[in-house]
Parts: structure tokens; sequence; C-alpha cells
């Protein structure tokens, strides 16, 4: 198969835009796209009949306004083209209107407040810079969200402003040094995506998995990721044929599927996409994880995009690996072969570290989710303490700028040398640290700590806000300067004064570095609850409404949107472990102590002193008891849950009292079903689940 003949053939790009539009409506459309530039209204009408002409070519009978509300999903209401004439003829409609402009319900989705339910009215608006394409025989045009009022509703349109925020005040940064040519600054982001497969009929025997995509319950295999043979290791022939099915599909909508590999825990995969523009790469990141759920059940498989699916085995993340590029190509992260000397590196190196410091707490925040809860910290991925990894070699010649050292050049070795038939393998000038939430990796941070099942949207706002507000102090400093090379310098040796406390190049797996962190002032928020309640913080809020990314409204609502959320996912997990429990394994404990006894009486009545079978009547007997107290406890906490009007209160109580009960539970529960006969068990186990795709 020649993949670079079905790459996009599915999407209205710019290859087709050239050939189906007028060249000066091509032009235009094409400038805003790739500069950004404002949309001219007038060429909506023409391209609207060109994208349905193309559409209809391509199978399509319907379009929607495909946009992201704050649900983490996608969503949109599908029309047809069709329309009907008096004569009983129909004729095949798609307008200027109906292109740029959509009118979803926006009370029916999550809004904070925002809108009442007898306010119903919300907006979609076309978004030029994100590429239609069809699919299932629908036309696909990404869209903004926002309420009757303007404020944003979605995950894309604050993303498209912080994109704009950067460009602006990165481009100030690149005249100051001489730039002339470049026009925009694109930040630039590839997230690798890992997941679960499991037989589809096992998954659809577990309640848990289909209600909360997490086992509540489940007893560790006697084999996991102990040998560290599935990592990297042979791709099963099964998930092979499923990996194919699925690159072909996204290589058709457009989506650059480069890498595939087997992940660390048994049954887990990553899949990696080339680099795209931040918006873009949300956009692919959503189709991504649609495409899992869907081919994976074509495959007679299902996909499990939870951070923890299961308790004692790696879960999964989604690596945001963010980089600024300018429109010409340049990649303003590259350091080049002498860093030393490479001063506007330096400069867009120190807005990193100095946006990570100012504004740890809205990283933090960015990846803050009671599904990632349960991953971060769990040596699968970094802690919840943000800190950045430069390595030694950047590190230094940071430190030996800001004291006012001559900085010697470092000479790279070459591995593997004592053997001949080995091409050179030249030693990058640092290792990997994937311990670390932010690392600096050769041109780009890679932003670790991103859960698997969350929308990339939120934590590249953050990201380009934040380091937008750097760019824009160094700016000013650098405008006002009457020595260029001087001030520069000095914006060097400030950071590392005011900032380098964030910089750790060390194992952030370990206590000491937790207690080290709180030493320098460096916030340790370990669940949602703590990092949520950071983001009305005055100085958070001062942020995004200066850069014009978020009002104050819009924050709020989002805090309101993010607490509620908590409540829920809880309160939905507690409510499937407690139905589980009470009609699966209570039952399936007492009637097999039920079949223990009966043995124990038979051996008993024969003249034999069964004594072990005795001590396991009473450890199976003592456990269904306890199961019965725990359940009944459970739904008592539940209870009182529910009286609980403050979205805070009830938070703080679904996390200080239901989660430990059910913790509590599970641990009964899982000891019952290692010692019960495994044809009582109700459900698929582990094994059964890791082990049998």
């Amino acid at each position: 198969m020649d993949t670079s003949k079905i790459f996009g053939t599915r999407v209205f790009n710019e290859q087709v835009m050239r050939q189906c539009l007028p060249r000066e409506v091509y032009e235009s459309l094409k400038n805003t796209n790739r500069s950004g530039k404002p949309l001219n209204p007038d060429i909506a009408e023409i391209v609207a009949g060109a994208m349905k002409d193309w559409a209809v070519e391509q199978g399509a009978t319907h379009y929607t306004h495909w946009f992201q509300p704050m649900t983490g999903v996608t969503a949109g209401k599908h029309d047809a083209f069709l329309d009907p004439l008096p004569d009983g003829t129909a004729i095949l409609e798609f307008s200027a209107k109906a292109l740029v402009q959509g009118e979803p319900d926006a009370s029916s989705f999550p809004n904070g407040g925002i809108r009442a339910t007898f306010e119903a009215r919300g907006y979609t608006a076309w978004d030029p810079t994100s590429p239609a394409f069809v699919r299932d025989g629908t036309l696909y045009i990404p869209t903004a969200f926002c309420s009757h009022n303007g404020e944003a509703l979605d995950a894309k349109t604050p993303l498209l402003r912080s994109m704009e925020a950067i460009s602006l005040q990165a481009m100030r940064i690149l005249r100051l040094f001489g730039n002339t040519t470049s026009r925009r600054v694109i930040p630039t982001v590839g997230a690798e995506q890992e997941y679960f497969l499991v037989d589809r009929e096992r998954y659809e025997q577990r309640l848990d998995l289909k209600l909360c995509g997490r086992t509540l319950l489940g007893a560790r295999p006697p084999k996991g990721q102990e040998l560290d043979d599935h990592y990297c290791g042979r791709i099963r022939l099964k998930v092979a044929d499923f990996m194919r099915d699925l690159d072909e599909q996204l290589w058709e909508l457009g989506v650059p599927s480069k890498t595939k590999h087997n992940e660390a825990a048994p049954a887990q995969h990553e899949l990696a996409p080339v680099f795209a523009s931040a918006n873009i790469a949300a956009d692919q990141n959503q189709l991504i994880m649609e495409m899992l759920r869907i081919v994976a059940k074509k495959h007679g498989l299902a996909c499990l995009l939870h951070e923890k699916p299961f308790d004692g085995v790696n879960g999964s993340g989604k690596h945001d690996n963010w980089a600024l590029s300018t429109d010409d190509g340049l990649n303003l992260l590259n350091p080049g072969k002498t860093p030393y000397e490479n001063a506007q590196f330096l400069i867009f190196l120190c807005a990193v570290i100095e946006a990570v410091h100012n504004y740890g707490t809205l990283f933090r925040l960015a990846t803050a989710t009671p599904s990632n809860d349960h991953r971060l910290g769990g040596f699968e991925a970094p802690p919840a303490v943000i800190s950045i990894y430069l390595g030694e070699q950047l590190t230094g010649v940071l430190s030996d700028i800001a004291g006012g050292y001559t900085h010697s050049e470092e000479t790279s070795r070459a591995l593997l040398d004592d053997l001949a038939v080995l091409p050179t393998l030249p030693q990058e000038s640092s290792d990997r640290n994937r311990t670390s939430p932010i690392a600096f990796t050769g041109n780009k941070f890679e932003f670790r700590m991103v859960g698997s099942s969350q929308s990339i949207s939120f934590a590249n706002v953050v990201f380009n806000t934040a380091v937008a507000d750097a760019l824009e102090e160094f700016a000013g400093r650098i405008e006002k300067a009457a020595d260029f090379d001087k001030e520069v310098q000095s914006i060097v040796s400030d950071t590392m004064k005011n900032h380098s406390a964030v910089l750790y190049n060390g194992n952030n797996y370990t206590e000491e570095w937790v207690g080290e962190a709180r030493r320098r002032g460096l916030p340790v928020l370990p669940d949602t609850l703590a990092a949520l309640h950071c983001f009305l913080e005055p100085k958070n809020v001062e942020l995004f409404e200066r850069h014009h990314v978020f009002s104050y409204i819009e924050m709020h609502s989002r805090y309101e949107i993010m607490l509620e959320n908590y409540s829920k996912v809880l309160s939905i997990e507690a409510a499937t472990l407690l139905e589980m429990v009470r009609r699966q394994v209570f039952p399936a404990v007492v009637s097999y102590a039920g079949k223990t006894a009966r043995s124990f009486n038979e051996l008993y009545t024969a003249g034999l002193r069964p004594e072990p079978v005795k001590r396991h009547l009473e450890e199976i007997s003592s456990l269904a008891g306890r199961i019965g107290e725990g359940a009944d406890a459970l739904a008592g906490l539940l209870e009182s849950a529910c009286a609980l009007s403050d979205p805070k209160e009830h938070g703080l109580f679904m996390r200080d009292s239901v989660l430990p009960a059910m913790d509590e539970l599970r641990r009964v529960c899982d000891r019952a079903e290692v010692i019960t006969d495994k044809e009582l068990w109700p459900m698929p186990t582990y094994t059964d689940l890791l082990h049998r795709v």
C-alpha cells in the first residue's frame, strides 16, 4: 500500500481547495490558515458550495458543526444537505450561513451557570484554521462554541486565544533579535496517546469498565509487568490488525499517525502522531480517541482510555510535546550546537522556566481530574509536583551565564565505538528523565502529566498563556534597554536567581524530592480538589484576563464544572461498585461459602478432620460478612453525600469519606476473589482481561 496516496483523502485540505476554489478565494483562505489573518466573509458562499460538492463526492449526505464542549469529548448535530422543492423533487443545499454559524442548545452542555435552562441559545462558529473532513457519511466542520453573550463554552476558543497571545509576544522578541521575515509564531504539539485494549466480550461483562472506564474490583494477576517483557515487544496478531486498520482510517482523515508500539503494562499500547499546530493537534487527538474506540469495537476489542483502568498496573498518560515554531519553519526551542551562544534560544528557554515557576498551580490544574489522581505519583507518571528537567548541560549553561562565567564548549563522545561494525552513535547533550513532569527533550518540552483521557486543549492553553506572559515581560525589558546584549544576559541571570527553584534534574519519585519541593516553595497539590481551588486565585485570574484568554466569568464557570464533575465521577463509581458488590460479588461469596460448608460436613461425616477446609470456610464466611457490612456502610455514605448541597463540601466528602470506604470494600472483595472458586466468580479477572486479548 502506498500510504502517501491515501493520506488526507477525506480532508478538505489545501490541495483540495486549490483544485476546487477560484485562485483568489483559495489564496484568501490559505492566508487565514497559515498566517492567522481574519477570514474574508465574502468568500464563505463560494467555499460552502465547493465544500459541499467535494463532500458529496466523498459520500456525505449530512454535515455537522463539530465542537468540543466542556465534557472532554466532541459533539455535533447532523443536518442533511437535502432541501425538498414544491414539485416533490429535492436539491442539495449548503449555504454560507450553514458553514459559518450553527446554533446548538447551550444550556444542555456543561456551562457552569453561564446558561440557565430557559436561556438555551448558543453558537458554533467555523474554524477555518482546522480542516473539515468526511467520516461515516457526514461532513465534519471544526467549530468554536460560545454562549449567546459570547462567553466560551468549549475547549477550542480559549486555545485559539492563547495561540494569538503567545504569537503576539513571541513576535516582539523575534523583531528585537532582527527577524523581519517571520509573520507568526505557532505553538506546535505532538500528543503521544497511551491506551489499553481488552477483549470486547469480557469488557461487556464488567459493569465497572462499561460505566466508569476502570476496574473498581480486581485482584492483581500472578504476572503483571514484572519482567518488562511487554514494552516495545512483539505486537499480537489481533492487535496488529487493529493498529493497521486504525492507521489507515486516521491517515485518510489527515491524522499523521507515525509511531505505534506496546507500552509497559500488559495489553497497553501507544500511538504518536507527527507535530501540528496546537489547535489542529487538539482536534486530531480528539479524533484519535474516537477512532480508537470505534476501530477497537470492529475488531472485537474494547479500548480503555482511563488513566488507571487496572489497580497495581501502569496507567496511561498523554505526553504533550510542546514547542514554538515560526510560520517559516524556525523552531525557537532548538538550542543549536552551541546553546551558550544562542541568545534567542536562551530567552525563550528562560520564558518557559519563569512561566512554569510563576504559574505552577495552573500547570498542575491542567492535569487534574479524578481519573488522573489514580495515576500521578504512582511510579508510572510524574508526581503531583511541578518541576522542569533541563539536563546538566543546559542547567550549567544558564548557571554560568548567570554567574558571569565563560562556558566552555563541550564535546560529545561516540557510543559503542569499540564495535567497528556499528555506525557512529553520538551521545546526546542530555539524558531523558521520565520522572519529570516537564522535561526538555532536545528541541521541545514534554509535559508528561496530562492524562490519557483528557483533551490536550487546556494544558496547552496554560502553556501558551504563561509563556506569553513571561515573553511580554522580557520584550518590555529589552525594548527599554540601552544595551541589548547586557539586558539579555541580565534576563538569564534574573531567571536563575528568581526561578531556578523549579529546575530539578533528579529522581522525582523519591519522598525526599517532595520535601525538597516544599522547602523550595513549590506547590504540592496531591489531588484534583487541592489543585482546583487554586484556579480562581487573583494571580491566575489576572493572567488570563490580561492576555484575553479567559474572562473571570469563563474561569468561574470552568471551576464550577470541574468541581461538579469531580463529585459526579466519584458518585457514579461508588454507585457502580455498590451494585457490583450487592448483585454479583456478595451472592458469589455466600454461594461459595455454602459450597465449602457442605464439603466440610461431608468430610467430617466421613470421619476426617479437615482443618484446612475449616480455616478456609472461616475466612470466606468472615469475608462475606465484611463485604455485606462494607456495602451497607458505603450506601450510607452515598446517602449522606446526596444531602450536601454545597459543591465544594460535597467534593471534600466524596474524597475524604466515600473514596476510603470504596478502597476498603475493594480490598475485602479482592481478597475474596483469590480464594473463591473461579467457576463461581461473577466477572472476568485481571488475568482474563490483561493476558487473553
